[in-house]
């Protein structure tokens, strides 16, 4: 199979196998628009199933279109069955949201060799997906918050500007003047989420047979901690205080303060920031592309370094962009927080495969926490060729380009065990600390490749590593050198030169 084909097929059959697996729940009647469907609202897993079945239809009857067609007209009607199919699904897991219009998501943006248009079909579950009724969602509005929303605020927009897969945004006006954005939760999500996550100890339990290597058991488990907390947006207010207050006033990094007063288990408000979306970005210059670029990366890892925390949600929808490299940061609903013994691992191995070159060390190090199983019969350099692939664009101190090719590849040597790399691939397993940390292997760097951002990833890397702590060479780097020194200082005047 070429390799563009074989990519699509890889997340086709990740996606496609765990949306095979979902719970058959029965029920009947009809769920108001925007309504999750879930239990007393037919069948998740059926509605999978007729979309399944209505594109393997349209497969079998273009078969038949393409005996007696020459490669040129073979060749378009697989590109228009591949439009049509994603559409299908789009529209599918738009209307079911949930756990599995969020498979739908990822698979937008991990694979870069799906046809672009196949990919920009399935791009609108970022941030377009059907949204509820308007009355349901003041209902909901006016069941968390005491009143109608147009009571409860002084402006409110019926109108969302972002739906998503557990909840939509409004634009409101609070009675003060300020411009916030309320994120709503669609009504019945939770039951939807949770009927989902029965069946992902079904969906590893069948990996295992393809990876043999994986414990599956805290996987589940870890996903499943994350993705519960998502449905309470007491949490994800919590979070995103967090980093809102560790970034305050930061020359590059925006995340918007949370309304307290108005931020409940189902509603969250929120200041309304300024930016355009990810699409935007992509038709601006090169070195504004970068800029962002840059200012991502050093919001991930600074954070994962400096804040001990990662949010798990690298995708797309959750930036906005402003010139001159200005990002915010959107959605804390998937959070991790990393204890420093939890992160002390991705210092060991970085020295290791990075600073030190001792593949021999890193492969120790990889077994001590739980990678691969110690005395698997593999070289050193086979295990340091499988996993350097993850530090190549930080190997060099050198600017490099991020290209769909490597994160092609990444998403390769998560997925194909028939690869090069199959047999290591395998025996891999993913710890349960590390299992959210895996997003940025497999989301940020995608976004990265496909803003075809060039930086000198190892040189930024070095500034923010806390082992290392080299100088800026970077004027977003000397703006956030400065902010950090002016934070210090105020937090500690007797350590002000």
């Amino acid at each position: 199979m070429a390799p563009r084909a074989r990519s699509v097929a890889l997340v086709a059959a990740g996606v496609g196998a765990g949306l095979a697996l979902a719970r058959v729940v029965r029920g009947s009647g009809e769920a108001p628009r925007g309504h999750v469907r879930h239990r007393g609202f037919g069948t998740r897993s059926a509605r999978i199933a007729a979309t399944a079945t209505s594109a393997g239809a349209g497969w079998a009857a273009d078969r038949a279109r393409k005996v007696f067609a020459d490669a040129e007209r073979r060749e378009a009607i697989d590109e228009a069955r591949q439009l049509k199919t994603a559409e299908q699904v789009a529209a599918t897991l738009g209307e079911l949201k949930g756990a599995l219009m969020k498979l739908g998501q990822m698979a937008s943006y991990l694979d870069q060799g799906m046809p672009p248009a196949t990919r920009e079909i399935l791009r609108q579950l970022q941030a377009e997906a059907p949204p509820m009724a308007p009355e349901l969602a003041a209902g909901v509005v006016e069941a968390e918050l005491g009143a109608p929303p147009t009571e409860v605020f002084a402006e409110w927009d019926p109108v969302p500007i972002a739906s998503a897969s557990i909840g939509q945004v409004h634009r409101a006006m609070l009675h003060d003047g300020r411009a916030v954005a309320v994120k709503v939760q669609y009504p019945g999500v939770d039951e939807a989420i949770r009927a989902d996550l029965t069946s992902a100890g079904l969906v590893f339990t069948t990996m295992r047979a393809m990876f043999p290597g994986l414990d599956s058991g805290p996987l589940v488990e870890e996903l499943r901690e994350r993705i519960v907390e998502e449905l309470d947006y007491r949490i994800e207010a919590d979070n995103q205080r967090l980093f809102a207050d560790f970034y305050r006033d930061h020359p590059s990094i925006h995340v918007p303060e949370v309304v307290d007063e108005l931020s409940t288990a189902r509603v969250l408000t929120t200041e309304l920031a300024p930016g355009v979306r990810f699409e935007e970005l992509l038709t601006w210059s090169q070195a504004e592309r970068d800029l962002a670029a840059e200012t991502i990366f050093r919001y991930v890892f600074g954070s994962l370094y400096r804040l001990g925390a990662f949010n798990g949600d690298p995708h797309p929808g959750n930036y906005l962009f402003e010139p001159g490299g200005r990002v915010t940061f959107l959605d804390y609903g998937l959070v991790k927080r990393f204890t420093p013994d939890e992160l002390a691992p991705f210092e060991r191995m970085t020295k290791a495969m990075v600073l030190d070159r001792d593949i021999a060390e890193f492969r120790r190090v990889i077994e001590r926490v739980g990678f691969l199983k110690e005395g698997m019969p593999f070289s050193d350099e086979a295990v340091g060729d499988y996993f350097g692939h993850f530090y190549e664009f930080i190997l060099e101190r050198e600017p490099v380009t991020m290209t769909t090719e490597f994160s092609s590849e990444t998403v390769r040597r998560f997925f194909d065990p028939s690869g090069e790399h199959g047999e290591i691939m395998r025996a891999a397993n993913v710890p349960k600390p590390m299992v959210i940390i895996q997003r940025i292997n497999l989301g940020l760097y995608a976004v990265l490749a496909e803003l075809g951002a060039t930086a000198n990833w190892r040189r930024l890397s070095e500034e923010i590593w806390p082992w290392f702590a080299a100088e800026p060479h970077t004027e977003l780097g000397r703006l956030d050198a400065e902010w950090r020194a002016a934070r210090a200082a105020a937090a500690d005047p007797a350590s002000a030169p």
